[in-house]
């Protein structure tokens, strides 16, 4: 679950929003760059940290706004547009070819199997699940504030669209690699 730690700028985004979107994005910001600065201090490669740095740049940029701007119409979508900015990360990673999930999997997968097809088309297929669940988030997001829902929808919008995907990048490695043995294994 190591994955999860490029997350956590965004959930201390979520949460310091509530005393001011500004100390919100600065939270963010400070601790995604804490932690990018630190992993890269123990020595982890760069395409292990693309999230990372997404983060910090989508953080630089909203502080940087939400401190000219306080009162801006966008403090309202904050969420949606962080949602927003992570699905336009993992779909970029995903059209390069490079997939976010990639090096973060390198970490703990053996190295004998990070050239393999499979090992490949997991990690496209986990990224796209995370993109589309940041994308559909983010549209949900925009419209539970469009609608004035309130707090509760927020939260169970923002849950879900981490949830599900940290669920399914949980489970699917291990059924993509059982289907295929299956599929390699002779039949009688």
């Amino acid at each position: 679950m190591n994955y999860l730690r490029g997350f956590i700028p965004w959930i201390a985004f979520a949460v310091v929003s509530s005393l001011g979107w500004q100390w919100g994005a600065l939270a963010g910001l400070v601790i995604g760059a804490g932690l990018l600065v630190q992993q890269r201090k123990s020595g982890v490669d760069a395409d292990a940290l693309v999230l990372e740095g997404s983060t910090v740049v989508f953080f630089a940029g909203l502080t940087a706004l939400s401190f000219a701007r306080p009162h801006s119409a966008l403090e309202s979508y904050g969420g949606a547009l962080a949602l927003g900015w992570l699905a336009v990360t993992a779909w970029v990673t995903v059209a390069v070819r490079r997939p976010f999930t990639t090096g973060i999997a390198r970490r703990q997968a053996p190295r004998e199997v990070w050239g393999t097809p499979l090992f490949r088309r997991i990690n496209v297929v986990i990224t796209a699940v995370w993109a589309t669940a940041f994308t559909l988030s983010a549209a949900a997001l925009a419209a539970v504030h469009a609608a004035d829902l309130g707090d509760t929808a927020s939260t169970a919008v923002q849950v879900a669209g981490f949830v599900l995907p940290a669920m399914f990048t949980a489970r699917y490695p291990e059924r993509a690699r059982a289907r295929a043995l299956e599929q390699t294994a002779p039949r009688v």
